[in-house]
């Protein structure tokens, strides 16, 4: 069971590196329109939809992305949590 914890927490931090890499692609023009920003995208943009929802832009500025960023920087303490709680 440790292993399946183990590997969430690792998977964890790989989507936080392609959510780092898919905002930084918004950086660039059209960058988002290559085929890895087009995969990053399909892959990144359901977890942002509802923290877009929620924080509106502020100016040209999206902050939804940090909150997100957030949620996924707390989300291995959380199952590090539940992990105590089940053992």
């Amino acid at each position: 069971m440790d292993m399946i914890f183990d590997l969430l927490i690792q998977l964890i931090g790989i989507y936080k590196w392609m959510l780092i890499i898919y905002i930084l692609l918004s950086w660039f023009p059209n960058m988002r329109d290559s085929q890895v920003g087009t995969i990053l995208g399909k892959l990144c943009e359901p977890f942002l939809e509802p923290f877009r929802k929620i924080i509106p832009p502020i100016g040209m500025m999206d902050l939804s992305p940090l909150a997100a960023f957030l949620v996924l920087s707390f989300a291995p303490n959380g199952l590090r949590v539940i992990q105590n709680l089940i053992f």
